[in-house]
């Protein structure tokens, strides 16, 4: 009857207003779960959790119960972080992917797979935050898994191109994953009504035991056998050993506000970094050549000192990361740039494609959060009878021995996923996030800029036209980026090129608290199934 995924008009979304709760999601079942348990007796935290955990089941395409997870939560006066992501099988090493026949980590199956963070991250919140039981908390996801909901129209896209990928891999290890995801033979078409009972189940096994059986239970067990069966080298003992980290949440001031990520393994580095190099310039107007052309280069920049220096950090100097975040990177960044594009070349170091949500309720509470499998449905390895979907963030470890990402037994690699939160004067102004690999840093950067340079609402300020650095002189436009500027992009030497779509481009939520009232105000990704649930 009609194309859910075709609209030739442009589209126009207000923001969402609230005051006892907010929660802002990818997808609108999740929203709604998350707005469900607030309005049990929950609290923002809780309201995250839930969230979180339905995400699995509604926009499996993006992560899953194998995904790895960071947080950011403003409760009772303080900020903390949660790092929540899994490090290599401690047997796996870069030789012995290399004797594999692999000269770099591949993208499926169980090689790139480290140990799932997400069911830590849930119980950990829980247990430190959250005000219900997680039963309670997971109930939605476990009623969607059983009782099925029907495909949403992004989704229905990417499961689309999924299915197509992993066609053209598949093997026996992958016989679960079109098992689970595409029990009639194909993917799940926009509207149909899809179901797994096994999610239903492990998601029961995780809430009951909070998430001990998923590293030290049955299910740990489930997912050990697998991995053996398939020769990978993850272990029951790999699982064990697992537990979610408290981190220090690093921060710049821009402009008066202070901007926080999560400190390396994550590479919100490299947005602090970036707005860094750009509070040396002063912005007259958004759509502007200079302005796009300076956001590029300080990105730009900033990634290619990250890719020096992210990583886990118990293998990196600390001080490497004090010196990215510092004025005199800053500096040494501006002096190189000019009116050209450039090829960024890397420093010398001192010497010494995900979902995204956040919650907020009447309390003065609350989180940014994000989990991911990292390339869509990730390594494409599902386990058997449990619909658990295992990320692939290996694929991201290098397999060169001098390189600071190399892979080691029991090391985290570079994690792209990062949740941002915003404060001034010690005040919460609140969560923000744009997911996408690579992108987000990028998405982090211009939400900040397009908030606090150019006074954007929190809608707006994720409706904006993006751009997205690649390498090189490389950088992609939205078809709705002003082309005006993209052409004097192009004649300062960018090689501009503008993609059929804007999937690339990031997704992102933002919930802004009003200081004086605290009425809420949110906005919600355009670009994808995206939507506010308030009260």
């Amino acid at each position: 009857m009609f194309d859910p995924n075709y609209n030739p008009y442009a589209s126009h979304r207000s923001v969402v207003y609230g005051r006892r709760g907010c929660v802002a999601t990818s997808q609108p079942l999740a929203a709604q779960a998350g707005l469900h348990v607030m309005r049990m007796g929950g609290n923002a935290i809780d309201a995250a959790v839930a969230a979180a955990a339905c995400l699995t089941v509604v926009e499996p395409t993006s992560n899953g119960i194998g995904s790895d997870a960071f947080a950011i939560i403003w409760t009772k006066g303080k900020l903390h972080g949660l790092n929540s992501s899994g490090a290599a099988p401690a047997s796996i090493s870069a030789d012995s992917v290399r004797k594999l026949g692999h000269d770099r980590m591949p993208a499926f199956g169980w090689l790139p797979v480290t140990v799932p963070g997400a069911p830590g991250a849930w119980a950990e919140l829980n247990r430190e935050f959250g005000r219900m039981s997680l039963a309670e908390v997971l109930a939605p996801a476990i009623s969607y898994a059983r009782e099925g909901y029907p495909v949403s129209p992004t989704l229905g896209y990417f499961w689309q191109k999924a299915y197509e990928a992993y066609r053209k891999v598949s093997g026996d290890e992958f016989a679960a994953w079109f098992e689970t995801f595409a029990p009639k033979g194909r993917a799940p078409m926009v509207g149909e009504i899809w179901q797994s009972e096994a999610h239903a189940r492990t998601l029961e096994e995780i809430a009951e035991s909070r998430s001990e059986s998923f590293y030290r239970g049955d299910i740990a067990r489930r997912i050990a056998k697998a991995s053996a069966d398939a020769g990978g080298f993850m272990t029951a003992e790999d699982l064990a050993a697992f537990a979610p980290e408290w981190v220090e949440p690093i921060s710049v001031n821009y402009r008066g506000y202070d901007v926080w990520e999560i400190p390396p393994n994550g590479q919100g580095i490299v947005a602090l970094a970036a707005l860094n190099i750009l509070n040396g310039y002063e912005f007259a107007a958004r759509e502007c050549v200079d302005t796009a052309h300076r956001q590029i280069e300080a990105i730009k920049l900033a990634f290619t000192a990250a890719k020096q220096v992210v990583t886990d950090p118990r293998h990196v100097n600390p001080g490497h990361v004090k010196w990215m975040l510092g004025e005199g990177f800053a500096a040494a960044a501006r002096a190189q740039i000019g009116r050209t594009a450039i090829t960024p070349q890397p420093f010398d170091l001192p010497k010494g494609g995900t979902v995204y949500l956040c919650t907020a309720d009447g309390e003065g509470n609350m989180v940014s959060y994000i989990q991911s499998n990292y390339m869509g449905f990730g390594s494409g390895v599902v386990v058997p009878g449990t619909g658990i979907a295992l990320q692939n963030r290996g694929h991201d470890f290098s397999l060169d021995e001098g390189h600071v990402n190399c892979l080691a037994g029991g090391k985290k690699t570079y994690h792209t996923i990062i949740p941002g939160f915003l404060t001034k004067g010690g005040a919460p102004v609140g969560s923000f996030g744009v997911m996408g690999g690579y992108m987000q840093p990028q998405g982090h950067a211009q939400v900040i800029m397009n908030t606090v340079d150019f006074a954007l609402n929190p809608q707006m300020a994720l409706d904006a036209p993006r751009f997205q650095w690649i390498e090189g002189r490389t950088v992609e436009v939205e078809r709705s980026f002003p082309a005006h500027i993209a052409e004097a992009l192009a004649s300062r030497g960018h090689d501009v090129r503008v993609p059929q779509n804007s999937g690339g481009f990031g997704r992102g939520q933002i919930i802004w608290r009003d200081p004086q009232s605290g009425v809420l105000a949110a906005g919600t990704e355009s670009r994808t199934d995206g939507a506010v649930a308030a009260y």
